[in-house]
Formats: structure tokens, C-alpha cells, sequence
């Protein structure tokens, strides 16, 4: 029996090394870009799942055309940062990083983590959204200035990387470490073994 084929659905390198953690390497890396802006009064849960959801349909009409990845699975995910109801930019501008983490200091948000597997040429998937609550300590006006200095804080939800210097910024965590870098581990390994992708088969198969 052929192998099934796996395309993230994502330029992360982050997410391409949460799946290496874990034995998977994708077959194909296939970034989907789709409008991220939150429609009126969604919340951030509803955000996660529908961009996740939306990424994978979007990677899943450009595969329906090639018949040699038909029946592939595509692995797309999404992380909203949100204080309240307030969903927090991937940050581009240095000022939008200190509105970030001046808002997160010294208090509790949660990161949401929408995941979604689609077959390519079917047109159902399987989502997953998963909460993480995670607690800031103070953050000083010199902690803010390091960080942004380190640089860290481009283009990510929230304006910080766990995975890096931010981690010395977390008090508390509940939930999924590995949603909050970008891809949770757990939940992974579930869609797609759900779909048929043996994932234990493949640490056999490469000796990891």
C-alpha cells in the first residue's frame, strides 16, 4: 500500500520542527495565504478555527487540480493570541509589539490554536481548536525594550515566541506547550491518525 502523502499547509519552520519532534516529515510544504482579518464580533476561538479551516480549503483547491496528490492529507493550523475578547495582531511594527506585551504583562490571556486535516479531493475536514491560558509576569520597560531588541517579536501572534527569550516572561501555563509554538502535538497525531497517516509506522520506518 502506497504512503500517504502529507502537505503542510504552512511556511513555519516552527511548525516543521514540531512535527520532526514527533517522527513527521511533510512531503510536500504548501503555505495557503488567506485574508487573516477577524470578521465583526467574532471571537477568538471562532478566529483559530476558521483560519485553520480556511488555509487547509484553500492548499486543497490548488492540490484537486494535480492528480499526483489527490488523496494526500493537508495539515493547516492557526494561533490567535487574546486578552479577553480582544484579539492581539501578529505584530509588525515595533509599536504594535509594545501595545502587545504592555497588554500582556502581568496578566492572564489565552492562545488559541485552530488545526485542521483535510483530504485532498474530498470536501470534509476535521478541526480542532486548543486553549492554552498562559500568565505574564510585570514586564518592565526594560524587558519590553531587551526584547524587542532581540527581535523575536516580528510577525508573531502577540508580539512573542514562547520557544525563545519570551519563555523567561511565563509564569504559568496550562494547557498545550505546543499549541502556543505553533502546532499541538497531541491533537496532531490524533486528526491524522484519525485519517489513516501512521505516524508510529514512520518512526519504525526511519529508525527514530
Amino acid at each position: 500500500m502506497a504512503k500517504t502523502k502529507l502537505v503542510l499547509a504552512s511556511a513555519s519552520p516552527r511548525r516543521v520542527d514540531l512535527l520532526a519532534q514527533i517522527g513527521v516529515t511533510p512531503d510536500r510544504i504548501l503555505p495557503a495565504d488567506i485574508d487573516e482579518t477577524p470578521a465583526a464580533r467574532e471571537t477568538p476561538r471562532l478566529l483559530a478555527g476558521r483560519l485553520a479551516r480556511g488555509k487547509a480549503g484553500a492548499v486543497a483547491e490548488t492540490l484537486d487540480a494535480d492528480d499526483a496528490w489527490r488523496g494526500s492529507l493537508i495539515l493547516a493550523a492557526d494561533t490567535v493570541v487574546a486578552v479577553g475578547r480582544r484579539i492581539l495582531p501578529k505584530a509588525e511594527t515595533e509599536n504594535e509589539a509594545i501595545e502587545c506585551l504592555s497588554l500582556l504583562s502581568g496578566r492572564n490571556h489565552r492562545v488559541f490554536t485552530g488545526l485542521c486535516v483535510r483530504t485532498a479531493g474530498e470536501s470534509t475536514d476535521s478541526l480542532r481548536v486548543v486553549e492554552t491560558r498562559v500568565t505574564f509576569k510585570h514586564l518592565s520597560k526594560t524587558d519590553i525594550e531587551a526584547y524587542l531588541a532581540a527581535g523575536e517579536w516580528h510577525g508573531k501572534a502577540g508580539a512573542y515566541a514562547i520557544q525563545g527569550r519570551a519563555a523567561a516572561f511565563i509564569e504559568r501555563l496550562v494547557g498545550s506547550y505546543s499549541a502556543v509554538v505553533g502546532l499541538p502535538l497531541y491533537e496532531t497525531q490524533s486528526l491524522l491518525s484519525g485519517r489513516g497517516y501512521d505516524i508510529a509506522a514512520q518512526w519504525s520506518e526511519h529508525g527514530q
